[in-house]
């Protein structure tokens, strides 16, 4: 019973270390950031547009499978993203809905007009609230919804060519046909 003071921080010690040990785990994927939101409906939204364009509301996407992507100009892993995105706008492989995180609306414009505008409609989330609801860690990420407005998939990081090929463009052919 005299030891339990000295074992006390000791054992403290030991359980911290092993969860800094597992967190910091450099074989850990953070694209397999689990959501709790797969299967369920998206969180509904109104963002305002770029000045001069219509804003972005979840209504617009509902009804169809689409994509929608968060992105922001000060995002370097967006622009390498944007190839990907300007190539599945120009194939129509999907309706794809963009939303600025945390970015000034004069630099949203700036970005899409130096890489291209791949998508049909942009919506600002200056604040970072339709993040938050979403369930966002950090851009870019990228949901797939479904015709009844509920996600289906989550792309953590940057889309690429291997997972468009492998796992979104069959995704979306199953939900076409579904």
């Amino acid at each position: 019973m005299r030891r339990l003071p000295y074992l006390l921080p000791i054992a403290l010690f030991l359980a911290v270390a092993a969860y800094f040990l597992l967190a910091l785990n450099p074989n850990r994927d953070p694209s397999l950031l689990p959501s709790a939101l797969i299967n369920k409906p998206a969180p509904e939204f109104a963002l305002a547009g770029l000045p001069g364009d219509p804003g972005l509301k979840f209504d617009a996407i509902k009804g169809q499978v689409a994509l929608v992507n968060f992105f922001a100009s000060w995002c370097e892993p967006c622009r390498d993203e944007h190839t990907v995105l300007m190539r599945l706008a120009k194939n129509n492989a999907v309706a794809l809905y963009g939303i600025a995180y945390k970015d000034k609306p004069a630099d949203t414009r700036r970005f899409l007009q130096e890489y291209g505008d791949p998508y049909r409609r942009v919506g600002l989330d200056e604040n970072g609230r339709t993040a938050i609801n979403f369930g966002v860690y950090g851009v870019p990420e990228t949901y797939v919804i479904d015709r009844e407005g509920r996600i289906r998939k989550r792309f953590v990081g940057p889309l690429t060519d291997s997972s468009v090929a492998s796992e979104l463009l069959p995704l979306l052919k199953k939900l076409a046909h579904s």
